[in-house]
């Protein structure tokens, strides 16, 4: 059985260009508000469907450091230490759209506590980036 992780692929790119792999079962996903500057972090796990047995992203915990006009954490969201964490309302995305603009700051993943920004596996082309659940290519 081949190892999990997350594929990650430009939107932009031709149908049947190679994804980036990047062996992980579990990580952070995490970025700074473009406008408020302002830290959010969601914890992902990377499991097999119990049903299907393919690759799922598994939304487990979200925190956000503060909040700000727009972008206020859900109602059911608890206050610790200046963090608001709370559980995503998908929490079983089939995949994740990100938006990488040359203007901002790139996402950073995390791994066992070590970020890295997302270019360091795949280079932005200023559009859209899809993340999703992927066992590695033979």
């Amino acid at each position: 059985m081949s190892s999990l992780g997350i594929c990650l692929s430009l939107a932009a790119a031709l149908q049947g260009a190679p994804a980036v792999f990047v062996p992980v079962t579990g990580f952070t996903l995490a970025w700074t508000h473009s406008i408020e500057k302002v830290r959010w972090e969601e914890d992902y796990a990377v499991r097999p469907d119990v049903v299907s047995g393919q690759p799922m992203l598994h939304a487990a915990q979200a925190r956000v450091r503060g909040s700000a006009a727009g972008m206020e954490p859900p109602p059911d969201a608890v206050l610790r230490q200046g963090w608001y964490h709370y559980t995503p309302a998908i929490t079983k995305p089939p995949e994740l759209r990100l938006t990488r603009s040359e203007f901002t700051p790139d996402y950073e993943v995390c791994v066992q506590g070590r970020c890295q920004p997302m270019a360091d596996w795949m280079p932005s082309d200023g559009g859209i980036t899809l993340l999703r659940a992927c066992r590695q290519p033979k």
